[in-house]
Formats: structure tokens, C-alpha cells, sequence
């Protein structure tokens, strides 16, 4: 007889776990692990070797940190995410972490674990509303305004990467929001988070920066 899959569930709400851990084991799973942190999720994959390790992004410690620890240590372990964020950088980063799924906490209980099968049969659990986002992030034109292998890029995350080209291109602050499906606000954040890793002041010696590195 064929055993249920076996899950690590990691997330520091320990009521939502709870919840999540009932919906499991209704759907045929097996809880072997639950943790609160990024640490302890990556010591009960380890000591578990479980089938699959459902992480809530925002824990303590960043769920995709230990997304790409697990990852990298277990490549044969399926890796779910399990978060509030619509944010384009938790969903990008968390995929390049080796996610294979990225669910709402707003998902119905009882979907969980069949998307959880889903992955089990190769297939990526992902919301239809988060799928056009990766779309266009694969559909957009690649730009080499900067000179992307130089040190001073290589202090950029890519989201803030496209940012600044895109800036650069003439762009508004709101054209790239729109662009990049994400808030004026958030263009903001990571253009301020560019200034402070190149410490320049401004856009323009930003862009310099990047150019002439």
C-alpha cells in the first residue's frame, strides 16, 4: 500500500498552521515536521526527508532563504510557497530559490493539498492571477544598457536591476510600475535601495555608476 506524501510545514502563525496541518491531513498528507522559523524549516527537511516543504515567505529568518538552502542541500525535495504577498519580488525570488509553487494564504483549505499533488506530479502550483506576471516577465525585451557583469550591477537584486533600466529607457516612475505590475511606491523603494548600495544620490549617478564601473 502505497504511503501518504510527507510534508514540513513551516510558518510563524502557529494557529494558521494548525489550520493548514488539518487541511492536510485530510487531503491524504502526513504532517512530519512543523517549525516557525527558516532555521528550524531547514533542520526538519533534513531530518525528515520529506516529500515536500510547504514555507509562509515572511517567517523569521525568510522563507526563501530557506527555500534555497533546502534547494541546494535537497534537490529532490519539492519546494511550496505559502504567503499573503502578491509582491513581484517574493514571487520571482522565491521561484529562482527552486519554489515549484507560490500559494495564497487566501486559497480554499481544501485546494492546498491537491495543489500539493500537483507539484508531487511535476506540474507548478501557481494562482491564474500570479501567472500573467511571469508571463511578462519572460515576454519583456532584455536590455543591456548597463554593463550587467560589472561590480556595481552585481549589487543589484534583478528586479532592481530592471528598475533602473527601465528608468534609463525614459521611463516614469509610474510607466514602469505599470510595466512591472507593481505599485509607484514600490518602483520608489527599490530605486532608494539602488541609491544606497551604489551610494550615489541621485538617479543620474546611478545610472553612471552602472555604465561606467
Amino acid at each position: 500500500m502505497e504511503s501518504d506524501p510527507r510534508v514540513v510545514l513551516a510558518d510563524d502563525e502557529a494557529r494558521f498552521r494548525a489550520h493548514i496541518r488539518g487541511a492536510l491531513e485530510s487531503g491524504g498528507f502526513e504532517v512530519c515536521g512543523e517549525g516557525a522559523s527558516a532555521a528550524q524549516a531547514v533542520e526538519l527537511a533534513a531530518r525528515h526527508e520529506p516529500d515536500v516543504v510547504l514555507l509562509d515567505i515572511h517567517m523569521p529568518g525568510s522563507g526563501i532563504r530557506a527555500a534555497s538552502d533546502i534547494s541546494r542541500a535537497f534537490p529532490q525535495m519539492w519546494i511550496v510557497m505559502l504567503t499573503h504577498s502578491t509582491d513581484d519580488d517574493d514571487l520571482f525570488d522565491s521561484l529562482r530559490a527552486g519554489a515549484s509553487g507560490y500559494l495564497l494564504k487566501n486559497t480554499e483549505p481544501e485546494q492546498i493539498p491537491l495543489a500539493l499533488r500537483g507539484v508531487l506530479a511535476g506540474e507548478a502550483a501557481i494562482p491564474r492571477s500570479l501567472v500573467t506576471k511571469i508571463l511578462g516577465e519572460f515576454r519583456a525585451p532584455a536590455r543591456q544598457r548597463f554593463a550587467r557583469r560589472s561590480a556595481n550591477a552585481a549589487k543589484l537584486s534583478v528586479r532592481e536591476w530592471e528598475v533602473m533600466e527601465l528608468l534609463a529607457d525614459g521611463l516614469t516612475t509610474q510607466q514602469v510600475a505599470q510595466r512591472l505590475f507593481v505599485s509607484a511606491t514600490t518602483v520608489r523603494v527599490h530605486v532608494s535601495s539602488v541609491l544606497r548600495k551604489l551610494r550615489v544620490k541621485d538617479r543620474q549617478s546611478a545610472f553612471d555608476a552602472l555604465r561606467d564601473d
